[in-house]
């Protein structure tokens, strides 16, 4: 084994924080919090060392690669973990982390850029084995490249922001007369959101689920899997609800496809963790519709299915180690599910609703794991996502498993905003969910 870090930059906050810190501390690790003002008194800043980025707003202090990179030598960091969302995918702070001496605990830069273009991405998974889903082969030139390419895909067709992700530069068209006014929309939204207007279009796939794959890689080229998540449950394109094994595969499409993910991510090079996110089509194909390439909210599912520590690997691969197992030392027993607890008003449009946690009281068990930074008196800021805590638990059986959820959930004690607790129960005890008659169009017993 590679030496591995001595002290080391978590460029994140909240639960992600807390989370890469505890494997650090298991690791003899000294983590560094860089937080920004808002974020500062958190709870989970206590007793830790701390570079404070900026003010609260993301753009600031968590979105500004120049002063994260400066945190972390300045804090005298060696390595750097990014967590999701923020600058977890941004080539540049992969780039300028190399330039300072600090190591990335992510893919390569030239891998992120790869996938970060979503007509390349696919273009390189296509050449891998993997299905993908029909449309333009990259991006499109104008309006009557789009009416053409969309012709002979068939319609309805959704157009999509080259480097977009989050839902956002998508636009449906379901006819020829549509086309050109869609086009327009999804190009402005596009410049709008990322800067740029490069769109590519795709067939839009309605009744399907949202399947991912957690692959694993090292720099040696060698790559596993970790079995698969389903996240058909949804909304606007945000999950709120993942599971596995997925109920929607057979054990032949399991096994299939995710030996397929993990050969498709040693053939670009990628290293660390990453997810190949899958929409499992009416007609039961798996087509491949963008790579993850960091770790992702629900990778603890992917954890609790085969006893792995994801955030570990992740560290010991990024200090030059191979990967710590192969693939017949991965079990994947029972069934997990893991909700997404939210302050947010499910009876209001999901509205965000920050203030103060007045009373905070996870549920405890076998087979039940929270992973938050939350405790009461904690405030939640209004410039970040809602994310109070998540939720997995694990069981022998899915019923089990759905059963056990429903129990941690009404448990579940939290005062002084509302959450999404309320709708997970109903979710979870619907008939449309328990019976897995549901697809990305719905949420399941949700009014």
């Amino acid at each position: 084994m590679p030496p591995l870090f001595h002290r080391l930059l978590i460029a994140n906050r909240g639960e992600v924080a807390v989370r890469v810190a505890r494997t650090c501390d298991s690791l003899g690790i000294t983590p560094v919090f860089a937080v920004s003002e808002a974020d500062r008194a958190a709870p989970y800043t206590k007793n830790r060392e701390v570079v404070v980025l900026g003010p609260g707003r993301a753009a600031q202090s968590y979105l500004d690669v120049e002063r994260v990179v400066q945190a972390a030598v300045q804090a005298r960091c060696t390595a750097l973990h990014p967590g999701w969302g923020f600058l977890s995918e941004n080539p540049l702070l992969a780039t300028l982390c190399a330039q300072h001496g600090v190591t990335f605990i992510g893919p390569p830069p030239h891998v992120t850029s790869l996938m970060g273009s979503k007509t390349r991405a696919k273009a390189a998974m296509r050449n891998a084995g993997l299905n993908v889903i029909p449309g333009s082969n990259g991006v499109l030139a104008d309006a009557a490249d789009a009416a053409r390419v969309a012709a002979d895909t068939g319609f309805p067709v959704l157009f999509k922001a080259e480097n977009g992700g989050g839902g956002r530069g998508m636009r449906v068209a379901r006819s020829a007369d549509e086309v050109e006014r869609v086009y327009g929309e999804a190009q402005a939204e596009a410049r709008a959101a990322f800067g740029g207007d490069r769109v590519f279009l795709e067939k839009l796939v309605e009744g399907g689920r949202h399947v991912e794959i957690q692959v694993f890689a090292d720099r040696y080229g060698r790559a596993v899997h970790l079995g698969e998540r389903d996240c058909t449950v949804q909304r606007n394109h945000q999950k709120l609800i993942e599971e596995s094994p997925s109920p929607a595969l057979s054990a032949d499409q399991r096994a299939t496809v995710c030996e397929a993910a993990a050969r498709a991510a040693a053939s670009i090079g990628y290293v660390g963790a990453g997810t190949m996110e899958m929409l499992l089509d009416p007609g039961g194909v798996l087509r491949f519709m963008e790579m993850n390439c960091r770790l992702q909210v629900e990778h603890t599912v992917s954890e609790e299915r085969s006893g792995k520590d994801l955030v570990r690997a992740q560290i010991e691969v990024a200090a030059g180690a191979p990967l710590p197992w192969q693939q017949r030392d991965i079990p994947f027993e029972g069934h997990v599910i893991e909700c997404r607890i939210n302050a947010e008003d499910p009876a209001n449009n999901f509205a965000p609703a920050p203030g103060t946690i007045t009373a905070w009281q996870p549920p405890h068990g076998d087979g039940i794991r929270v992973d938050t930074h939350v405790e009461a008196g904690y405030v939640v800021p209004p410039f970040y996502d809602s994310l109070l805590a998540k939720l997995i638990v694990r069981a022998p059986t899915r019923d089990e498993a759905i059963a056990k959820m429903i129990g941690a959930l009404k448990a579940f004690v939290v005062e002084g905003v509302p959450t999404t607790i309320p709708m997970h129960i109903q979710i979870l005890g619907s008939d449309a969910f328990r019976t897995g008659n549901y697809d990305t169009r719905t949420i399941p017993g949700w009014r």
